[in-house]
């Protein structure tokens, strides 16, 4: 499987299942698409959450609000109605995650007859074309990190999501700073091996880190102390 980012901003997602699976697969879409989770009935927890600590797939450094929408439908489709359901919907991804596997069978065929993303969640290891395995994600903001082992062994994804939770912080700072560093470089028309030079030295110095994450020095800062001693070095006899 080849890792990648997609964007789901106000895609329709449509889940399968309404135990605590499904649950926390519609918390984790919920970021983004707007959610439809089909079942007779739902566990006692909430489908729609901003708050994922504690998920198995995901921790959220940034807090971030849940930017789409969950719509809860009781109905026990039979296999042979998932597929109308799925036109119904018109999903960009189907995640099945009942507990009935001829009703998750149904709609990974359904899903991939229309040329939809299907994640299977009573699957492990080897998976069909088409599929989508949900990683565990650390987020600071705009930075992600995403780590998978195909599905076989979630608990090992969770344990290096917690490792690399307190390396990530202060990383959508810092990705601010080389951006808009980058740019004014470039405004000031410094030579291409220069800029790479300098942004190589801000993500590598160990200072800026610990101002960044500690507070003592927002990005606004960080990149006018940059630009102040680089062209003070360059004024040097």
């Amino acid at each position: 499987m080849i890792p990648l980012l997609h964007d789901f901003t106000n895609a329709p997602v449509l889940v399968f299942g309404g135990g605590p699976v499904g649950a926390r697969k519609s918390r984790r879409f919920a970021r983004e698409a707007d959610v439809t989770v089909v079942s007779p009935e739902f566990v006692d927890e909430s489908f729609g959450s901003s708050d994922e600590e504690g998920d198995d797939e995901t921790a959220n450094l940034s807090d971030a609000e849940t930017v789409g929408s969950v719509e809860l439908v009781r109905a026990a489709p039979e296999p042979e109605a998932v597929e109308e359901w799925i036109k119904r919907v018109d999903p960009a991804l189907v995640v099945a995650a009942t507990d009935d596997e001829a009703v998750n069978e149904a709609a990974v065929e359904a899903a991939r007859d229309r040329g939809v993303l299907v994640n299977r969640a009573d699957r492990s290891g080897e998976r069909a074309p088409g599929s989508v395995v949900v990683p565990a994600t650390v987020r600071d903001d705009q930075v992600v990190v995403s780590i998978s082992t195909g599905g076989t062994a979630p608990v090992l994804s969770k344990y290096l999501r917690q490792e690399l939770e307190g390396t990530l912080e202060g990383a959508s700072e810092m990705a601010t700073v080389l951006g808009e560093l980058r740019t004014e470089l470039k405004d000031r028309e410094v030579p291409a091996d220069r800029r790479r030079t300098i942004v190589s030295n801000v993500v590598n110095s160990s200072s800026t880190w610990t101002a960044l994450r500690t507070g003592t020095s927002n990005y606004g800062q960080v990149i006018e102390d940059v630009l102040d001693e680089e062209y003070a070095t360059e004024g040097e006899p």
